[in-house]
């Protein structure tokens, strides 16, 4: 569904219970759909900058 129609439904009588709950339910998806995506993302810097350390820091001297 679009937002448009998801504005108007909002505007109809009688289903704020109906609307807040597939709000929720698109929040909860969208949150976990994120989460794996994320925690490789941290993980894959934080790996790289292990390797950074080790080859000797962030600055190098010329």
């Amino acid at each position: 569904m679009g937002r448009l129609s998801d504005f108007a439904r909002s505007l109809r009588p009688g289903n704020d219970q109906q609307l807040a709950n597939d709000l929720s339910t698109q929040r909860r998806a969208s949150h976990r759909r994120n989460l794996r995506a994320n925690a490789a993302a941290g993980q894959a810097w934080e790996d790289a900058d292990r390797q950074q350390d080790k080859r000797g820091g962030w600055y190098r001297a010329r």
